[in-house]
């Protein structure tokens, strides 16, 4: 009786994914695998054009590194955030956690669209650098890859800080203690008690900022513009402007394998810091 009222309990979710998720997946698969002409005829045009041609391939690519850039990013900023959240006291914890709260209560098109003010010739950052003289000239900083990885390093910026500090909430203070007793310096057990214990946070961080920015649509086309080619750009392209619905699906699956694809690498690489 109780597996059966679990059972219940769940079925209006599994009902919910069959509708809402794996139905349309389904169609979508089906519809990479259709002709140009008439979608109810079959053909590997759209799939050959994915894997044969360089330039989706090289977007494809772009797509991964933009995301890994991200990661990298958000990491480097929000793992010395983390640290001052664990060490601070309760008013700048507090102040720490709206800090990175108070983002999320934006639309994203609003923060995307204030970074192109800040990274225009006249923006925040040019005006700057000018000013202080480290440069003679603006610096092009939007349609680059570095202006949009500056702009998605803020953007995506919670959903690294927020698992960091709950994975690191949870450390025992005990343990910094007994390192501290033991002769171990700041450092080091930052290096060998802090991070390995907060690496599940890591991790889950990574993995939602490498799923938003690869998949960022708002932000590689307001702030990345024409020059760059990223996936999530060519699928509205060939779906909404050329119309030709096989390609736009085989590239849509393709930026979702890819993701899901590091999703689990990811996973699997928190699995083994654990069982180490």
């Amino acid at each position: 009786m109780e597996a059966r009222g679990v059972w219940r309990l769940a079925l209006p979710l599994g009902i919910a994914q069959l509708l809402f998720f794996a139905a349309p997946l389904l169609l979508l698969a089906g519809t990479s695998f259709s002709t140009d002409e008439n979608l109810t005829q079959t053909s590997l045009r759209a799939w050959r054009e994915v894997v044969g041609d360089t330039f989706h391939i090289q977007s494809a690519i772009n797509t991964l590194r933009l995301g890994a850039l991200a990661v990298c990013a958000t990491a480097l900023l929000a793992v010395p955030l983390a640290l001052l959240h664990l060490a601070a006291g309760p008013v700048l914890r507090r102040i720490i956690l709206i800090a990175a709260v108070l983002p999320l209560l934006t639309s994203v098109v609003v923060r995307t669209f204030s970074w192109i003010v800040i990274l225009g010739r006249e923006g925040v950052i040019n005006t700057t650098l000018m000013g202080l003289g480290l440069t003679s000239a603006p610096i092009a900083l939007l349609q680059t890859e570095h202006g949009l990885v500056l702009a998605l390093t803020q953007i995506e910026m919670p959903l690294m800080l927020l698992p960091l500090i709950a994975a690191m909430a949870r450390i025992d203070p005990a343990l910094l203690d007994a390192s501290a007793s033991l002769g171990g310096s700041l450092f080091r057990t930052l290096r060998r008690v802090v991070l390995p214990l907060a690496l599940p946070g890591l991790l889950a961080g990574a993995t939602l900022v490498f799923a938003s920015a690869t998949t960022a649509f708002i932000s590689q086309g307001v702030i990345g513009g024409g020059r760059l080619n990223y996936l999530p750009a060519l699928v509205w392209q060939n779906a909404m402007v050329v119309f030709d619905w096989p390609l736009a699906a085989a590239m849509a699956l393709t930026l979702m394998a890819s993701v899901l694809m590091v999703a689990g690498l990811l996973s699997l690489l928190g699995r083994g810091a654990r069982h180490a």
